[in-house]
């Protein structure tokens, strides 16, 4: 950051209070990580300077050659990772991709379903405040109020009463597998759309650790940093590609468009104008990372944390929705404790330790203040962190929460962790 802290010493200051602030807080956001030092280098690279609108060997401007390549490396590496014939790398988030998806397969007005936000679903997946909720017709299913797990007959019969053109599965504070092969068949029977948004596990798919929507899903999106580890942004794949059945047709040829087509048309210049280049090279890197032995190494391990943190709290008498998790995301209903998720968000961050508060399930708070948080373990993970200090961390989230009003024991709880980060550094690089 040499050339930052010549020309603009106010911003250095800046990112180097951040930069203190990753190395020594404990990172338990689920949809948070650390990408790699190589990530890091491409995401603030040369690549973006230049102006790519439009896809590799058809770009509406020229000098795209170099970046054609970087592109077409990405994609071929997603198809590679998921095992899928269509991929998209531009999207700038997961939203972008999920309204892109919108864009090719409905209609404004057009039913769709999805998790209640309240339940563990995602913005985009229906809220009233969101574009979905606002562009489309939403119904909202929910989890079963004694298991935490989705209720498939509830789906279904909604399903069946609704008829929506799309039912979408995933969410992003939902603990369990996400069954596809059951959406699918309910999909199946109204002859619905089925679209899957895998932001928070994608990496576990990647690496084999939970099941693939690839073989149930006509379309399916997320985000690349999460589990994958990449940099912030957006994908959209499909398993296999075919012709649409909803008639969109080439206006010169007059032959059947493929879904593909469709969806790279909502992408770019239904959405977005040019890609970021910099960021798709980053993409790039990150599924190149996530192909190789180590990350499923790396994968597996996210979730045997997640499973011990999960045991230690309930072994604590801590309510864990649904009663554990299947993946990196425990979400707790703090009822039992007496305290408010904000509250406990607060305390945590004084102590060093970063959650977000959360809605739980049939939730009476506002979402401003909740009755939850929601804990993840990939970003602690990938500072090597394993199952012994798990169980450390359950100790001092578990030591605050209990005094939460003690600023004695919240500096005590914030050195100890600083000591534990301290042996597990990130980008010593860039400490040096």
């Amino acid at each position: 950051m040499s050339y930052i802290k010549k020309t603009d010493p106010e911003l250095f200051e800046i990112i180097k209070r951040e930069q203190n602030r990753e190395h020594n807080t404990l990172e338990l956001i689920a949809s948070e990580n650390f990408t790699s030092p190589a990530i890091l280098e491409a995401a603030g690279g040369i690549m973006t300077n230049k102006y790519a609108e439009g896809y590799p060997g058809k770009r509406y401007y020229g000098g795209c050659v170099h970046v054609d390549e970087a592109e077409n490396l990405a994609v071929d590496r997603l198809k590679k990772l998921f095992k899928v014939e269509y991929a998209n790398v531009q999207p700038h988030s997961g939203s972008q991709a999920n309204m892109a998806v919108f864009m090719t397969f409905l209609s404004v007005g057009d039913t769709v379903m999805g998790l209640d936000l309240a339940h563990g679903g995602h913005l985009t997946h229906g809220s009233p405040v969101n574009f979905s909720g606002q562009l489309y017709n939403f119904v909202n299913y929910q989890v079963d109020e004694l298991t935490g797990r989705v209720d498939f007959d509830k789906v279904r019969e909604l399903a069946k009463k609704h008829k929506p053109k799309m039912i979408i599965c995933g969410g992003s504070a939902y603990p369990r597998f996400i069954e596809f092969d059951k959406f699918y068949e309910i999909a199946k029977e109204i002859s619905a759309f089925l679209m899957a948004d895998i932001a928070h596990p994608s990496g576990l798919i990647a690496a084999g650790v939970h099941p693939s929507p690839v073989p149930y899903c006509d379309v399916i999106t997320s985000t690349t940093h999460k589990t994958l580890r990449g940099p912030r942004g957006g994908i959209i794949m499909m398993g296999k590609d075919r012709e649409n059945t909803w008639g969109k047709i080439a206006p010169k040829s007059g032959r059947v468009k493929m879904i593909s087509e469709l969806l790279d048309s909502s992408v770019m210049p239904g959405m977005q104008g040019g890609p970021l280049m910099h960021i798709i090279s980053a993409k790039a890197i990150a599924f190149g990372e996530a192909i190789k032995d180590d990350f499923k190494v790396y994968a597996n391990q996210i979730v045997k944390n997640a499973k011990m943190m999960a045991q230690e709290f309930i072994d604590m008498d801590y309510d864990i929705v649904s009663g554990g998790t299947d993946t990196h995301v425990i979400l707790m209903d703090l009822s039992n404790k007496n305290i408010s998720g904000k509250a406990a968000e607060k305390a945590l961050e004084k102590a060093g330790i970063t959650v977000n508060k959360n809605m739980v399930p049939f939730d009476e708070r506002s979402p401003f203040i909740t009755s939850g948080i929601r804990i993840g373990s990939p970003a602690i993970t990938t500072r090597g962190m394993g199952v012994d200090e798990m169980i450390k961390i359950v100790d001092f989230i578990d030591e605050v929460i209990k005094d939460i009003e003690n600023d004695d024991v919240i500096n005590n709880v914030k050195s100890k962790v600083k000591s534990l980060c301290k042996s597990f550094p990130i980008y010593r690089e860039l400490h040096s």
